[in-house]
């Protein structure tokens, strides 16, 4: 079968593939075409280089399905989880890292592995039978290695487009308008930055987002936004106060400029960096074009001067149908020798790529030794991303999807209530399906390990 694994492309499934066959001993061959090739989003060469935001969501691991594959990662041994705790910046109950730190750890940790070689190249082909590879070339593949996957596939690409939020620096902005605090003060009150809006302010601020000079795309470039990532404009488009329920809801928020009189609506800046000295936008991916950015971004309370470190950007994700493609164990079904990781194959999110990039080099650890690698328990955040491009039930409408607790197997328990018997719900159901789900993890992991 060959001295090594080919691994295409180091986003983050790329680098947690490597990372794990490597720990098991496995040579790896990554092949990366930055910097010989860049793409519209990425700025450097570094491997895992975090593009669209800086969070990796919530780390709650008691109530929230992110949080929950954060803590099955940590226990995982996932290199990027363990870069992510190292390079962490504040940022309330989410887990959000330095940018920069996070792709050096990870990057010097890959290039310093005496089990993997890296090398700066454009894959244009598949790799041959005998060479066993994983293809986690991300959304941002080059046009000829995405072309190389249709015809072996035999399916016409689904396609999707990601947006990029501004980042602000913070110096920039004014506190005599802007405050600091944490949505119902949770977490360390300086996560956050507000900018408050009156209602006049607010629906010019739409108005101004509606008219704005935006990217228009070539055809072959047409496709359909993923819901958790849309751009605020488009947002904005689909009614006057959709905003007000999504990335600008001032509930939870007090602004001590004005305590008698709460706000209509709030734009929130989360730290970007370790230093400090960048906020990002939360929710204002954006596909309008950088000068509008500026003018319209400017009309917000708080940021009439702002000075932007990166404007926004939109970019387009490629994935295969993988419920159709794709065996139990992320191998392609015509050519079992490839392997595929990361949201190429439908995932969506930075932890759900890693997550799915940690399976593809657990799975192909066990096919280079001879051995039948064991599927994680569906009850567990695993299981869930594992579960999602596996699910053939509707394979023609699939689409990417972030973790969530749809995805793992319903709980009908009960608890009781002053002697009578009622159903889980809210908080309490979400933390049954945490608490089983770390029971389950703990003996897979064990097995994985063998």
């Amino acid at each position: 079968m060959g001295g090594k694994i080919h691994i295409i492309g180091a986003g983050l499934a790329g680098a947690e593939a490597a990372w794990q066959l490597a720990a098991r001993g496995i040579k790896v061959s990554i092949r990366e075409m930055r910097p010989l090739v860049m793409t519209p989003a990425h700025k450097t060469s570094k491997a895992a280089e975090l593009v669209c935001s800086n969070s990796l969501r919530s780390d709650d691991a008691d109530t929230s399905a992110v949080g929950l594959l954060h803590q099955e990662m940590r226990r995982a041994g996932s290199l990027v989880l363990a870069a992510a705790d190292a390079t962490r910046v504040p940022a309330g109950g989410a887990l959000a890292v330095d940018r920069e730190e996070f792709s050096q750890f990870i990057d010097q940790k890959l290039r310093g592995h005496p089990l993997i070689d890296f090398v700066s190249e454009e894959v244009t082909e598949l790799p041959p039978p005998e060479q066993p590879a994983i293809i986690a070339a991300g959304p941002l593949a080059s046009e000829k290695l995405i072309n190389a996957v249709l015809a072996a596939t035999g399916s016409c690409g689904l396609n999707f487009f990601d947006a990029i939020a501004p980042v602000v620096y913070k110096d920039s902005i004014d506190f005599t308008k802007a405050w600091y605090q944490s949505r119902y003060d949770k977490g360390d009150k300086f996560d956050y930055i507000n900018c408050p809006l009156t209602e006049d302010e607010y629906y010019a601020f739409v108005e101004a987002l509606l008219n704005a000079d935006k990217m228009v795309f070539r055809e072959f470039e047409k496709g359909s936004y993923f819901d958790g990532c849309l751009p605020v404009e488009v947002m904005a488009e689909r009614g006057r106060d959709t905003l007000l329920f999504g990335p600008m809801k001032p509930v939870g928020l007090t602004n001590p400029h004005t305590p008698g009189q709460k706000p209509y609506a709030v734009v929130q800046l989360r730290q970007d960096n370790k230093e400090d000295t960048l906020r990002n936008m939360v929710g204002f991916q954006t596909k309008m074009k950088y000068g509008e950015q500026q003018r319209v971004f400017r009309l917000i309370p708080g940021l009439e001067k702002a000075s932007f470190a990166r404007f926004g950007g939109i970019h387009r994700n490629t994935f295969i149908n993988s419920p159709l493609l794709l065996d139990d164990f992320l191998r392609l079904k015509t050519q079992p020798h490839l392997s595929f990781a990361g949201q190429i194959t439908g995932c969506e999110g930075y932890v759900e790529s890693a997550a799915v990039g940690w399976l593809a080099g657990y799975f192909k650890a066990c096919e280079f030794v001879g051995r039948t690698p064991v599927l994680p328990p569906r009850t567990t955040a695993f299981g869930a991303v594992w579960s999602h491009l596996r699910d053939t039930t509707n394979p023609q409408n699939y689409q990417p999807m972030n973790v969530n607790f749809g995805l793992f197997p319903s709980i009908p328990g009960t608890i009781t209530v002053n002697g009578k018997f009622r159903k889980l719900k809210g908080a309490e159901r979400k933390q049954a399906y945490c608490r089983r789900a770390q029971n389950d993890i703990a003996p897979w992991l064990e097995q994985t390990k063998a």
